[in-house]
Order: structure tokens, then sequence, then C-alpha cells
């Protein structure tokens, strides 16, 4: 069965966008987790970014606390976040590529140029308990660099695929190199997830991709409650005003 982890980073965007900087606001990342995970989400995904655009610290021991399915970490490989996750041990880390300017994750790891560092976290993070995803092209090169790192997973990034399916063309030879890497992943026994820029529309297409455990997807799901739940909201806050006699 391909499993679903829920990336909720854009309900605490939402919630910085008022009360940036206070201890408390609305949605609640963590309300969002509970919701998700009743709904049959398999798991729920955060990235604590260095810059902290939305998904903050006490945000992650607060999920950590709840989740009850699979809590997965999206996180740049750096001392102070490695150190975060070393001390909440998710169920597994996602080590992604970050840069302070990007709007939102903009490539996959250069895993290949990286191997050391890379290896190193990986050990930490495995001999703490905690699994290790590294977020890369479907290129293969990164492909057997994640292998030699020890990476359990490999996440294959789906944004040209993607794009490449809005913009109606080349969505046939992305799904090509996302089935090659798949491949080749499984056959050198790196379990395979995917994820980014998956919607509605295009995520029946990526079901062509073999060797699939797992779909992380946010920004789609959160930008789609924000309609289908919208008119429940509405007639919420009507029932609660509905009382109200002038103070008569």
């Amino acid at each position: 069965m391909l499993k679903l982890g829920v990336n909720i980073d854009h309900v605490a965007t939402l919630r910085e966008a008022r009360y940036r900087g206070r201890a408390a606001g609305e949605p609640d990342p963590a309300e969002a987790a509970r919701i998700c995970e009743r709904a049959g989400a398999h798991g729920i995904t955060v990235h604590l970014r260095e810059d902290r655009r939305h998904i903050q610290d006490r945000d992650v021991w607060k999920i950590r606390e709840i989740v009850t399915t699979r809590m997965n970490l999206e996180m740049a490989n750096t001392p102070e976040i490695v150190d975060i996750a070393l001390r909440l041990r998710p169920h597994i880390v996602c080590i992604v590529p970050e840069r302070r300017t990007e709007v939102t994750t903009e490539g996959g790891l250069d895993v290949a140029g990286n191997e050391a560092a890379l290896a190193e976290t990986r050990k930490r993070m495995n001999d703490a308990g905690v699994e290790v995803s590294l977020f890369v092209a479907p290129d293969l090169a990164q492909i057997e660099a994640s292998a030699r790192v020890g990476a359990q997973f490999v996440e294959l990034h789906t944004g040209a695929f993607a794009e490449q399916f809005s913009e109606g063309g080349g969505a046939d030879a992305e799904l090509e190199r996302l089935t090659v890497a798949a491949r080749a992943a499984h056959g050198l026994g790196l379990r395979v997830n995917a994820g980014h820029g998956l919607n509605y529309q295009n995520l029946p297409a990526l079901l062509r991709v073999p060797h699939l455990v797992e779909l992380n997807i946010g920004h789609s799901i959160v930008s789609r409650s924000v309609l289908t739940g919208l008119e429940a909201a509405v007639k919420e806050m009507l029932a609660l005003m509905q009382p109200y006699r002038g103070g008569v």
C-alpha cells in the first residue's frame, strides 16, 4: 500500500503571517497533525528551516509528542538542526538542501559532492534510532551516492515532473527519469519515497513509477482544505453568533 505523509508546514505559514514572533497563534500545526492522522494519513512531515519561516521549534516538540503514526523531520545538514534532530528523535529525518532566498526547496541534494558529511550525519541519526532519507533529483549518480552514504531511503524530487505536467508537455520524459531512478534505488536496497509539487491533478500519472513507499504532500492538501473546509468554518461561526440578543 502506498503511504501518505502530510506536510503541514503551510499551516504554520498561515499562522506566522499574523502571529510571527508570538508564543501562540492560529492555526495550530499540532492540531492539523491530529486531523491528518484522524483522516488516515500514515505520517506527518514538518520542515524546521534555519530561518524558521513557518514551523517553529515549539511546533516540532509538540508534534513529536502527539503524533501516533510517524514523524518525518525535513532538515538541512547543519550543526544546529542536526543537534535538534538528535534530541527530538523523530521516526525519520529527510535531509534536504536549503537556501534562505528560495520560496521552497528548489532541487535535490548534491549527495555525490558531500558524501563524507552526509555519511557522518546518517550514522549519528541511525545510532540514535532515527532512519535517514536523502532528498535527491532522479539522477543515477545521486542515487548511487545515497546508497554509499548508507541512507535507508531516498525521496525523489518530483518538482520537474510537476512543472512539466502543469505546462502540458514533457511529463512522460520526467516520469521515465523517475522510473529509472526508482528502479535503481530499489536495486541498491534503498526504499523510495517521492514528493514536491504533487497535487490532485498530477498524482494519478505519478502512480506509474514503481517501488514507491510513501508520498510526502503538503501545499496542495493545505490549499484544498481552505476551500473544502471553508463552508463548515463559516457555519460554525454563524452558530456561535446565533445566541446574540443585543444585550437586551
